[in-house]
């Protein structure tokens, strides 16, 4: 008889603590929290390549309180199959970076300052809890932010914008465009959500690290990618997109509906990379460890994770240390499945990275801005690179001579 994993854990969840000490003081008021009541008891999530169960909202946060990530499929269950007898043309990537006499000096443009102004009051909403106002609160503010960079850049005037790709459940993901030359598409991503994974709907989740960090570190290198005349002006190659996505605690639910679309549409996602935890760095350094990039090595694109590995080389001042997370560790996991290359760089190595995530406790306090930078330099210098790549050419390159 096969027993179900949520039947494994039951048994330590009995014995685990439900509320953290001193939460219940911080209790929001009743009428600032808003679930949807109408969505389905229970959830199809998938734990491992074709492997799901059935589980209920709180067994899901069971399985992420011991460390068990997964997809909630319920409504994406085609995702990966609405082009499966369509072969999609492998992503050639460049054998070395190229473009180092324009990509160095917009790296000292890149400002800590601004990145923890924008972690303060992010971190200010109670919870961004994909399912509360709170998030969706923070979700605007979100999008306002990304707009008024784009019209304090004057990107605005040549077609630069964001929006909300809207969600059901009141928390939106945001999207910035930035047209290129083509439709073929470089993104770079982060999760916007946060959670506390004690009582989602009531306990304070400040998300300093998960994913604050990322979600800050992208928006700094969006702002400062926007200096570039030749990249607001149309110049690039390809199309460049930031996306902050909602509920990835939830089972990247975000992220799964926006690629689910781009899958649907025919959309060509040459490359994604998702940048989810930036900012803390102790734990490698009590580790005894050198201060590093962590570059996940599972579920991931090679080629493109090899390229980011020669970015951080050239762009950044700390090197990168290889690294794994497991099945549907973050949102790169959604483009994977719709048959889009995506990477997944983090703070450290999985091992050594927050463990005070999904808490009342991750907090600003805990971070280094001064990390932060080298993942802002990593995701500036990439999508400058990638953005100007002509990969129809490095395609054509790549082609087997016919024969003789």
């Amino acid at each position: 008889m096969k027993t179900s994993l949520i039947a494994l854990l039951l048994p330590a969840a009995a014995s685990a603590r439900f509320i953290e000490a001193n939460e219940a003081k911080v209790l929001p008021p009743v009428d600032a929290l808003l679930e949807d009541y109408s969505a389905p008891s229970r959830y199809l999530v998938e734990i491992s390549p074709g492997v799901t169960e059935w589980v209920t909202e709180d067994e899901k946060w069971l399985l992420r309180r011991h460390g068990v990530r997964f997809m909630d499929i319920t409504e994406h269950t085609d995702l990966g199959t609405l082009h499966a007898h369509t072969k999609k043309a492998t992503t050639v990537f460049p054998r070395k970076v190229q473009l180092q006499s324009e990509v160095h000096p917009m790296l000292g443009n890149l400002s800590k300052d601004l990145m923890k102004e924008h972690l303060e009051k992010f971190t200010s909403f109670h919870t961004r809890y994909y399912k509360s106002d709170y998030g969706r609160q923070s979700s605007e503010w979100l999008l306002q932010t990304v707009q008024d960079t784009i019209k304090e850049a004057g990107a605005d005037e040549y077609g630069v914008k964001a929006e909300h790709f809207k969600h059901s459940w009141g928390q939106n993901s945001v999207i910035a465009t930035i047209p290129g030359k083509s439709n073929s598409t470089v993104v770079i991503g982060a999760h916007q959500d946060s959670i506390n994974l004690w009582l989602p709907s009531v306990l304070p989740a400040p998300g300093a690290d998960d994913d604050g960090s990322g979600t800050v570190t992208i928006l700094e290198a969006f702002r400062v990618l926007l200096t570039s005349k030749d990249v607001i002006a149309g110049n690039a190659s390809n199309t460049i997109e930031f996306h902050w996505y909602s509920a990835e605690e939830g089972g990247l639910l975000g992220s799964q509906a926006i690629f689910k679309e781009y899958e649907k549409q025919g959309r060509d996602v040459k490359a994604m990379l998702q940048q989810d935890m930036t900012g803390y760095v102790q734990g490698t350094l009590d580790a005894g460890k050198p201060e590093s990039v962590g570059v996940i090595t599972d579920y991931v694109d090679p080629s493109l994770t090899d390229f980011i590995k020669k970015v951080i080389e050239e762009y950044c001042e700390i090197p990168w240390v290889e690294t794994k997370c497991g099945y549907a560790c973050s949102d790169h996991a959604s483009a994977s499945k719709a048959g889009y290359p995506s990477a997944f760089v983090i703070e450290s190595t999985f091992g050594d990275s927050d463990q005070k995530i999904h808490s009342t406790d991750d907090l600003i306090k805990y971070l280094s801005f001064d990390h932060m930078l080298q993942h802002a330099r990593m995701t500036l210098s990439l999508v400058y690179e990638l953005g100007f790549t002509d990969f129809k050419k490095l395609e054509k390159e790549q082609e087997p001579m016919g024969e003789l």
